[in-house]
């Protein structure tokens, strides 16, 4: 299976390199020799090397121990990849159109063909912009953290939690962010900063092995709220990933489950709270991992279980593939917090012109930000962290801010 996946992918991606290297020529056709042998050096060395890196990394995947080699792997490759990709589909819309005129010229004896490599250029511009984004991402984008802010909205809320201030983050992945404490502990002072009563962190600690998580647990015990913090696992919890045995797994799991409590979250799994305010309450459900395709072991009817019926519930989900199948007009719960897409760190959003979009809507229809249906509402996070590729391209990582409001129940 491995060599045919070698086999496959050296064939696509070689036609990708000979098609966007056609196009390359084209733009220095009329550049000196030396000038074309220098470039024409550089676009192999750097493409047969993303490739052998690529290759490398499928073919002895499961010997790491570690995500980090294998992220850095991934960054390079995509950083090259994606550029190129655009370039490519310009050039291919150059050659059609270069086509096409030529065809004319042949049936015409009043039109002359000339070869045109103008929309060539403008992609060669347009790769350009794609592959410093991609630098730009990865030395400084998945830093930029920001602060979004919504309001909760509930005749379910008792008016004690009126204005209550809940701060979601999500998707933290230790791993990627190697000895980078600095902007860490900056993101940590802006979580603080915003004063929120609770933390609610919705799984994703790490990448593969509790391991990762052990430089940061003093950083992540410096989140203080005034009330308390409760977090979950995710699907990249429980050391799946990585290549371990079934023990090594446990001790894993185990020792993260310990790193949860060192870090001062209390862990849920698939259970609930209650929390409390004067003499109103509410009810807070946590679960195992539940994922369309992923990790399916949260149980939540196990989790809500004694639940108050009155209670404005929230429940903390890593994957909102769960909100749909097992939550939306299945139950009662009020909220759903999850995280899991990382808005797949790459995207374009401009809340003033309404625009919000990422690839990674073809694959979950509810990716980021909140989603309100049937009275029920989900907020999906953007993620704090990264994951394979190393880096964020217009979607910042995120901190979440939600105040309750209590409403007034309608007549």
């Amino acid at each position: 299976m491995k060599m045919t996946t070698v086999i496959i992918l050296l064939v696509i991606f070689g036609l990708i390199d000979l098609y966007v290297f056609k196009g390359v020529s084209n733009l220095i056709s009329e550049y000196s020799q030396n000038t074309k042998l220098v470039i024409t050096i550089i676009y192999w060395f750097i493409s047969l090397l993303c490739l052998g890196l690529l290759i490398y990394g499928i073919t002895y995947r499961g010997n790491f121990r570690s995500s980090n080699a294998l992220t850095l792997i991934i960054g390079v490759f995509v950083s090259f990849l994606l550029p190129k990709l655009i370039f490519l589909g310009f050039h291919a819309l150059d050659d059609l159109f270069n086509l096409a005129n030529y065809g004319v010229s042949k049936l015409s004896t009043e039109v002359d063909y000339t070869r045109r490599n103008f929309i060539t250029q403008a992609g060669m511009f347009a790769g350009s912009l794609m592959f410093g984004g991609m630098v730009y991402g990865i030395l400084w984008g998945k830093f930029r953290f920001r602060v979004l802010t919504e309001n909760i909205t509930s005749s379910k809320i008792p008016a004690a939690f009126d204005g209550l201030k809940i701060v979601h983050i999500s998707d933290a992945h230790l791993g990627s962010f190697g000895d980078s404490f600095r902007p860490i502990k900056k993101a940590v002072k802006m979580i603080n900063d915003l004063e929120p009563d609770y933390v609610f962190f919705t799984g994703d600690l790490v990448n593969n092995h509790a391991d990762e998580a052990e430089p940061w647990i003093e950083v992540f015990g410096e989140i203080k709220p005034k009330k308390g913090k409760f977090s979950i696992f995710g699907n990249h919890d429980y050391a799946d990933y990585g290549n371990f045995n079934k023990q090594e797994r446990a001790a894993s799991v185990q020792r993260l489950k310990q790193i949860h409590q060192e870090m001062g979250f209390q862990l849920l799994l698939d259970e609930h709270v209650v929390l409390e305010q004067d003499d109103a309450a509410i009810s807070l459900i946590g679960v195992h991992n539940w994922g369309q395709g992923f990790h399916q072991v949260g149980d939540l009817v196990k989790a809500m279980k004694g639940v108050a019926d009155h209670h404005f519930k929230i429940l903390l989900s890593h994957d909102p593939t769960h909100f749909e199948h097992e939550v939306k007009n299945k139950t009662d719960i009020d909220l759903t917090l999850s995280g899991h897409t990382h808005g797949m760190q790459m995207g374009i959003e401009v809340p003033a012109l309404n625009i919000k979009w990422s690839p990674v809507r073809f694959r979950y229809p509810r990716w980021a930000g909140l989603y309100k249906e049937n009275g029920q509402s989900i907020y999906i996070n953007r993620g704090f962290g990264v994951l394979a590729y190393p880096g964020r391209v217009g979607m910042a990582p995120e901190i979440t801010l939600l105040t309750l409001k209590s409403e007034a129940p309608t007549t």
